[in-house]
């Protein structure tokens, strides 16, 4: 969907009543939804500025992504909230080091669209990993992954071999553990890995 029209329906806008605010006729905004004319750059500052969210939305065709990050923009206009304390996570992907610190809101829905935006990152991210199977032979081991994501989502010992495989693979530097008995776990299933390596 193109960003414009997405914003303006989310933020409930008519298109006669941007037309007025921005000193044109109802058919420019009509094209630039339609994809037939394009928003000339000097518009782009002032809808950022009616709407609070970056330009760059506004001219693109929006991914699930780019909605989740426009509605938490519009829901902190809304609701204000007020960040209670940051807590650190760590995360793999091209945009962050590995320890990142996350905001923790002091209203609810804010949170849960942040968590919302985060597991449909991962997501993305599985489905591009999936995406070149073709090449890579494993395909019995994202099956794998997902049995294991849904029957033992809850289970320490899951959580603690997928860190020591990230560990043990350098995909996560030795600094970043999630738990003080870590380390001794690793300590013996590393020797489980080396000897089925030698």
């Amino acid at each position: 969907m193109n960003g414009l029209e997405y914003i303006l329906s989310l933020y409930q806008v008519q298109h006669i009543e941007l037309a007025e605010k921005l000193g044109i006729k109802k058919q420019n905004i009509n094209l630039w939804i339609k994809g037939k004319q394009n928003i000339p750059k000097k518009y782009l500052p002032v809808l950022e500025g009616l709407f609070g969210i970056n330009r760059s939305y506004f001219t693109k065709e929006l991914t699930d992504i780019d909605k989740l990050e426009i509605q938490k923009e519009k829901l902190k206009q809304d609701l204000k909230p007020i960040v209670e304390r940051q807590k650190e996570e760590f995360r793999v992907d091209e945009e962050s080091d590995y320890l990142v610190k996350v905001p923790v809101y002091d209203k609810e829905e804010l949170n849960t669209i942040e968590r919302s935006i985060e597991k449909a990152k991962l997501v993305e991210r599985f489905k591009q990993v999936i995406d070149i199977i073709d090449e890579n032979p494993y395909m019995d081991t994202y099956a794998l992954i997902v049995e294991l994501l849904e029957k033992a989502q809850h289970e320490a010992i899951f959580h603690k071999t997928i860190e020591a495989l990230a560990h043990y693979l350098e995909v996560l530097p030795e600094w970043i553990n999630s738990d003080p008995e870590q380390e001794e776990f690793e300590r013996e299933i590393f020797e489980v890995f080396d000897d089925y390596n030698h």
